[in-house]
């Protein structure tokens, strides 16, 4: 479900109840005079939204003027006067058009100046929502006409929804310009009302499906309880309309419903990494892997576990279709951090940013492309890579994984990452089970364990190799 889709609703559709409330009480309006109150409201909302400063002060102002009008709004609908009607679905119209208007994604409707695919389905999803934006109005304003005693506890309900991100908003602002002071707890509030788009979202569309239940409910029983042929008929008729404008709100609560559950849950969600295949250091200080695993041009993920536990992953690729040339890269990048990248078709990207990579320059330093690994080289057969060149992957990640060590000090057994110390000794981490012996071993390592050269390499001839290559190209 498109962004635009889901974001109008959460802008608007709370606002549209409240106007299908508002207009239930009064004469229904002319279609030409509200149509164009409505679009022009669209309109200066969305601008005004555009052209906000973002200065905190004028921030307060606004969202000041909004709280008050939801006040006003209320004590309005003790009147019934039809231009009044008019005014507040201009008024309404355009405090959530500011806020529509503000959200920067709005410029995502297209990533270029000319009309393309991307532009239309993001117009069109917007229009559509729109459309059920209108469609609910009318359900709500029909629901309310049926049940009259439901108009007041909704409409309280409602402006109560409408105004608690705003007063979350205003505490924010308040404690940004130090008029408040700053507790966790109204930190915590904050949070839990600035961030409820999804929420309303769904309590709208419970509420417009929920609220004729009690129409359909009595029609059905003034229809089971009337004898008379006549009045048996009309009865009937009455069932029968209120039923199927039950399942039209049954309809609209489905599609607001399933479209927020489906953006929250699967079209919002991060690209996820294809599972990284272990492996392991071999006798000779080097990983292995065969060639054929790795020429087909996808995106081969990987992952190293260091002796301190630290995941260190890379991904090979073969960067040209037409002959063999890999590029051996750590999953991370030095702008980015270690969220790692995912191929999609024929595309490489990063997933912290979106930046789409040139699959080519996979290999090379600079910009967002992944961290290059050195001191690899590869024939006919296999790729090499040294202990040393996966080592220094080790700064570029964070991810810790929890494995079984053993205290050299007095054998006693533990896990990485419930061992408070730690020692790094002859290229390798060592554990201790207490500060005694964390202190003994860093005293005397070579007491408790012979020393041992870390993992050396001879790659820098093949490096040199990899570097001519890249020169050729």
């Amino acid at each position: 479900m498109s962004h635009f889709f889901v974001t109008v609703l959460q802008t608007f559709l709370p606002v549209a109840l409240l106007l299908g409330l508002h207009w239930s009480h009064r004469f229904a309006p002319r279609l030409r005079p509200l149509v164009w109150t409505t679009l022009l409201a669209l309109l200066v909302g969305t601008l005004v939204g555009i052209l906000l400063p973002s200065s905190q002060t004028v921030q307060l102002t606004f969202t000041l003027i909004q709280l008050a009008a939801l006040a006003l709004f209320l004590l309005s609908q003790l009147t019934q006067g039809a231009r009044l009607g008019y005014l507040w679905q201009g008024l309404l119209i355009i405090g959530a058009a500011v806020h529509w208007g503000d959200d920067p994604n709005l410029t995502a409707l297209t990533t270029t100046h000319v009309v393309n695919t991307d532009l239309l389905l993001n117009i069109s999803a917007v229009v559509l929502a729109f459309c059920w934006v209108a469609f609910s109005v009318v359900l709500c304003s029909m629901m309310v006409r049926r049940l009259p005693r439901l108009r007041w506890p909704l409409l309280v309900l409602l402006v109560a929804l409408l105004a608690l991100p705003l007063c979350g908003n205003l505490m924010l602002l308040l404690m940004k310009l130090q008029a408040l002071g700053l507790t966790k707890l109204r930190l915590s509030f904050v949070a839990r009302v600035t961030n409820n788009g999804a929420a309303l979202n769904y309590l709208c569309a419970l509420l417009l499906s929920a609220g004729f239940m009690l129409p359909l409910l009595q029609t059905r029983q003034h229809m089971q309880a009337t004898t008379e042929a006549i009045a048996k008929r009309k009865a009937t008729a009455d069932y029968r309309n209120t039923r199927r404008t039950f399942t039209a709100a049954l309809v609209a609560l489905l599609v607001v419903a399933l479209g927020q559950l489906y953006w929250d849950k699967v079209a919002s969600q991060p690209p996820r990494l294809s599972e990284a295949q272990p492996v392991t250091i071999g006798p000779d200080g080097k990983v292995h892997i065969p060639i054929e695993q790795v020429r087909d041009g996808k995106l081969h993920r990987f992952v190293w576990i260091a002796d301190d536990g630290k995941a260190v992953r890379f991904f090979v690729i073969n960067r040209y279709p037409d002959r063999l040339r890999l590029g051996v890269v750590f999953d991370a990048c030095l702008l980015c951090g270690d969220q790692g990248y995912v191929m999609e078709g024929n595309q490489v990207i990063c997933v912290a940013c979106g930046v789409r990579i040139f699959i080519p320059s996979i290999g090379k330093a600079g910009g967002c492309n992944p961290v290059p690994i050195e001191g690899w080289s590869n024939d006919d057969n296999e790729l090499v890579i040294s202990y040393a060149s996966l080592a220094v992957g080790a700064n570029y990640f964070t991810t810790v994984v929890s494995m079984d060590v053993v205290d050299p000090v007095d054998g006693s057994k533990l896990t990485n990452l419930k061992a408070e110390h730690k020692y790094r000794y002859a290229g390798k981490t060592y554990f201790f089970a207490s500060e005694a012996n964390y202190n003994k071993f860093r005293n005397s390592p070579s007491s408790f364990v012979a020393a041992k050269p870390a993992h050396t390499t001879t790659d820098t001839e093949s490096a040199t190799d990899n570097a001519a290559a890249d020169e050729e190209e």
